[in-house]
């Protein structure tokens, strides 16, 4: 008989409470924008977006020799 294995769930990472005042119009177009059904969720999904478009950078660098600039000068 096959040794049956478990999935095991992923570990939820903790989650921690904040207050951000935020203005209202931006928070509803980035909803709108994002199809995010909560305020938290549009946040979380522009947060993941941020961090992924770093990464994207990064990879494209490493993998092509590049280097990419922002469009900000600031950042």
């Amino acid at each position: 008989m096959a040794n049956a294995t478990r999935k095991r769930a992923p570990r939820r990472e903790a989650r921690v409470s904040r207050s951000y005042r935020l203005r209202l119009s931006k928070l509803r177009a980035a909803k709108r924008a994002l199809g995010a059904a909560t305020a938290t969720e549009a946040i979380e999904t522009a947060l993941d977006l941020a961090v992924f478009q770093r990464e994207l950078v990064a990879g494209t660098r490493a993998l092509f020799g590049i280097r990419i600039t922002s469009p900000d000068p600031d950042r």
